[in-house]
């Protein structure tokens, strides 16, 4: 039986966060471009977030471009003291909200900066860099120029800790002879299972790992199997995911997104779900019957 609680902790950077965080980018507009549909429910759902005792929140300024950041200063700034907010770098949006590499030293200086200035903190807590040589999956390559100038401006008091986004194990050893990782942002999620090996070797590291996508992003997850161990549980299918990816690794730190606040209050709440071992067999069947198609 595994029992998730939410008090479960993991240190990412030096700080101490609920391995149930919230991930920002559904409070933009739709496609992640332009103001929220609903100004006020976005303010309300990121107030919720904190009343409800999370304490990471995952963002970056090229949502929106810069509209979540700041509908997250409006809603919380000043900060409480436990609050970490993440975010990241590396992409910037054209002007019809196409996803844009921004790897150049000035782009990821200004970055940096259009983060401290929409957040209003005089230093990122945790900043990724997402790596675009691929823009739908980690795909091989260098990461060393862009990596360096971020390490340049975490010397310079910008930022405390970095992580890496959308990379390969291969990308992540190279950029530990740069700098500390402190955490990689890969999509992972119950069907998606193509870094199993790398979570096991980042656990042993002390790394953390945060899913994107953990419900299915865009496409959310569906499967008969998911629906009914969610339905044996009282639960809803998405809280069944969630839990599993809770039971996964000590290093999971999770980042659902949602502009509802019904939504929030069920991501919540699946924290506290308890998977019998059986439906553990039947999810990690599941994904491994998916990896093998």
């Amino acid at each position: 039986m595994s029992n998730i609680k939410p008090t479960s902790t993991f240190v990412l950077g030096d700080r101490t966060v609920k391995r149930l965080g919230y991930g920002a980018m559904q409070l933009a507009g739709p496609g992640v471009f332009g103001p929220p549909r609903d100004h006020a429910a976005a303010l309300a759902v990121l107030r919720h977030v904190v009343a409800s005792g999370v304490n990471h929140i995952d963002t970056s300024d090229f949502y929106g471009p810069h509209v979540t950041n700041q509908v997250i200063r409006e809603a919380l700034a000043p900060y409480p003291d436990n609050m970490v907010i993440v975010t990241k770098i590396g992409a910037r949006r054209g002007s019809d909200g196409a996803w844009i590499p921004a790897f150049a030293r000035e782009e990821l200086t200004q970055a940096v900066h259009d983060n401290l200035r929409n957040l209003a903190l005089d230093v990122l807590e945790v900043v990724n860099l997402r790596i675009m040589i691929n823009p739908h999956g980690p795909a091989e390559g260098s990461i060393e120029a862009a990596l360096t100038v971020l390490a340049d401006l975490q010397r310079q008091g910008l930022v405390r800790h970095i992580g890496l986004s959308n990379v390969t194990a291969t990308q992540i050893a190279e950029g530990r002879k740069i700098c500390p990782i402190v955490c990689v942002q890969n999509h992972y999620n119950l069907v998606h299972r193509h870094d199993d090996a790398l979570i096991d070797d980042l656990a042993r590291d002390g790394i953390a790992y945060v899913p994107y996508f953990p419900l299915g992003g865009f496409t959310p997850l569906q499967s008969s199997v998911l629906s009914e161990v969610a339905s044996q549980l009282h639960a809803t299918p998405m809280q069944v995911a969630i839990a599993w990816l809770l039971h996964r690794a000590p290093n999971m730190l999770l980042i659902p997104g949602t502009s509802s606040m019904t939504h929030l209050d069920e991501n919540i709440a699946a924290a506290k779900l308890m998977l019998p071992d059986d439906a553990m067999t039947a999810l990690n069947e599941l994904g491994s019957a998916v990896a093998a198609h």
